[in-house]
């Protein structure tokens, strides 16, 4: 599964806020991360933390574009069915 992220460093907390459409109409996950954008700490957060929601091992979730900009491609080894109704899941928990 490819996921485009919309990075937001330094944030108070880490935490997905959820899909967004970009300016093409493109599905993207906006994502914070408490982590500083400095030697690839934030891109280590985001990664961490896509690997717990999604319940996958983090080495399954690989950066492909993006390590020094906040829109993010990511390849996310899970079937994509199931990744939307685990992401659908945490965004439930959260409400």
């Amino acid at each position: 599964m490819r996921v485009i992220v919309h990075l937001i460093p330094s944030s108070s907390l880490d935490k997905i806020e959820g899909w967004a459409l970009d300016a093409d109409g493109r599905k993207i996950l906006r994502v914070k991360i408490s982590a500083i954008p400095q030697k690839n700490k934030a891109n280590v957060a985001l990664i961490k933390l896509l690997a717990t929601t999604l319940q996958v091992p983090k080495a399954r979730i690989s950066l492909v574009r993006g390590t020094t900009r906040r829109i993010k491609h990511l390849l996310i080894e899970i079937d994509e069915e199931e990744a939307e109704t685990l992401l659908d899941k945490y965004f439930s928990l959260r409400e």
